[in-house]
């Protein structure tokens, strides 16, 4: 069987731990029944130093020590809760140990500050949640990250993004190991798209910046509102009395663009609003939102989320009427 190991430490998150030990310790499916594949299913052990805190809640007893790792042939690092902190040494120390004895190893969301600290990521793309992008790139420079992914391969080392992209990942790895039909047939076992499109730009809110102190602080809100029209930044420079060159220095300080992305920015996010909550088409959609037509919208909704707008709709479209599910169940 292949040895899969994961690594835990105080500040393991248990969201992470659960889901790997889910994915990987199920049973063979039916579909690897035919193959030899199942010949070589996946042993799940649990690592870490002694009983560890996980997530600040559970008090979990591990299967085995962290020296374990160096004999499996795949070791998952769950995410890590505190990402201010420096991850255990003992952790940082057997996880580097594992790579160089040749084991395969994964990082689910956060956990990929626990592969920067053992040097497995330098001159390497990477990518971590949304939120801690930053964070991974300012104390690990040399580490390549990718905020916009949902997960990267690396082929020895694979990072994901958050939550949800540990399990795109973990599928990801299934399918490497087993083939696209038994990957499949895990991700229906565990009622989940076998693989999502575009990255985890699509997951990101990006909200009007509330600084009602601020001299834009009345102008973002005026602009906002006004999104299906052909603002300019005259317009935008004129509402605020201020010279365009003005504005544009205050809009870099109170949201870190320019008058012009920020607006595109507003759209795109107002986009991803009517396709979530109304059935109005993509033409109806960018006119709404100022794009003007739906292969305006389309070029800079891909670019900028990472998926068409339809693909967007059918992950994230939400049922308006209450009563239209409940009149089907009549």
């Amino acid at each position: 069987m292949s040895t899969v190991a994961i690594a835990v430490a105080d500040g393991i998150l248990h969201f992470e731990l659960a889901l790997a030990h889910e994915v990987f310790g199920s049973p063979a499916p039916a579909a690897a029944s035919a193959s030899a594949c199942v010949e070589h299913w996946y042993d799940v052990v649990v690592c870490g130093a002694g009983p560890v805190r996980v997530d600040g809640r559970f008090l979990l007893e591990p299967d085995g020590g962290l020296d374990r790792l160096a004999g499996a042939d795949t070791v998952i690092v769950p995410g890590w809760a505190d990402v201010d902190t420096d991850p255990p040494a003992d952790l940082v120390d057997a996880v580097r140990a594992a790579h160089e004895a040749g084991a395969r190893v994964a990082s689910l969301c956060t956990g990929a500050f626990v592969l920067a600290a053992a040097g497995l990521l330098d001159g390497r793309r990477a990518t971590t949640h949304w939120a801690h992008t930053e964070a991974l790139a300012e104390r690990y420079p040399e580490v390549e990250v990718d905020p916009d992914v949902l997960y990267v391969d690396n082929g020895s080392v694979l990072t994901s993004a958050g939550k949800a992209a540990a399990m795109d990942l973990s599928l990801h790895m299934i399918r490497l190991d087993h083939g696209s039909a038994v990957a499949n047939a895990i991700a229906r076992r565990l009622v989940v798209a076998p693989h999502r499109p575009g990255g985890q730009a699509q997951f990101v809110a990006t909200p009007v910046p509330e600084q009602p102190d601020h001299p834009l602080g009345e102008l973002l809100g005026w602009a906002a509102g006004r999104l299906d029209q052909p603002l300019t930044v005259e317009d935008l420079a004129r509402r605020a009395n201020m010279s365009s060159r003005h504005l544009g220095r205050h809009f870099r300080s109170v949201t870190g663009t320019t008058p012009l992305q920020w607006l595109l920015t507003q759209r795109i996010h107002r986009a991803q609003e009517l396709l979530e909550t109304t059935d109005d088409s993509v033409d109806a959609v960018a006119e709404a939102t100022g794009m003007g037509t739906a292969a305006t919208l389309r070029r800079h909704f891909n670019r900028t989320v990472g998926v068409p707008p339809d693909a967007y709709r059918r992950t994230f479209h939400r049922r308006r009427a209450d009563g239209e599910s409940a009149a089907g169940r009549r």
